[in-house]
């Protein structure tokens, strides 16, 4: 058992570096004669269920579009990809932008959403004062996390616009619920700050990737 777990590392973490350097190639193509871009990866798998696991194997023999962005929350070594969409497919791969919500890099409530029993596990652990960043093609926005609340899946009022540029995080809660989880956990965080110049986003980027993610 250890050895086929150390094996699916091994294999999840050589794809995710091939799937951040979509994000890394974009950067590349509009901003001529910048760095490389990608992202350094040191998450805990171990925090992942079996069936949240074998869903994103499955997953890497699909195509999807490249990343909007990368999400980063250093405090629980969490530097995922932000995909458009919140399909199965999406969910499975990484995490996803809400749709009707502002997009990365736009002032506004931003809304990402991510499974419980991967990626967003590690939010059970995040609370208020820590820093989430979020970097896109261009910048690196830093959110301080103000709010954690739960809420039922049908309130969608968390994401209407707030009095200040927010992120947003939303998965389903309790988090080790068996079945469908009855309830949402929302992480609000508030923008702070001015916004770091390209060149240091190209350096987040870069550090995210060199190991891999997921």
């Amino acid at each position: 058992m250890i050895l086929i777990y150390v094996a699916a590392f091994t294999h999840r973490a050589i794809l995710s570096r091939a799937e951040l350097r979509r994000f890394q190639d974009r950067q590349t193509h509009q901003s001529a004669g910048t760095s490389r871009l990608g992202t350094r990866a040191d998450f805990d798998f171990s925090l992942w269920s079996e069936n949240r696991v074998a869903a994103y194997e499955h997953s890497l023999a699909e195509h999807i579009d490249p990343p909007l962005a990368v999400l980063r929350i250093s405090k629980v070594h969490l530097e995922v990809p932000v995909l458009e969409g919140t399909d199965d497919l999406i969910l499975n791969r990484g995490v996803g932008h809400i749709a009707g919500t502002v997009h990365p890099g736009e002032d506004g409530n931003i809304g990402i959403a991510g499974h419980r029993d991967g990626f967003f596990r590690a939010l059970k652990d995040v609370g208020p004062g820590d820093t989430v960043q979020l970097a896109t093609l261009s910048r690196v926005d830093t959110y301080i996390v103000d709010r954690i609340v739960l809420v039922r899946p049908d309130d969608v009022s968390v994401l209407q616009p707030r009095s200040v540029s927010s992120l947003t995080l939303v998965t389903c809660y309790p988090f080790y619920y068996v079945g469908s989880a009855p309830e949402r956990y929302i992480v609000q965080a508030s923008k702070v700050g001015r916004d770091w110049p390209n060149q240091h986003a190209e350096t987040v980027l870069e550090q995210t990737a060199t190991t891999g993610q997921r």
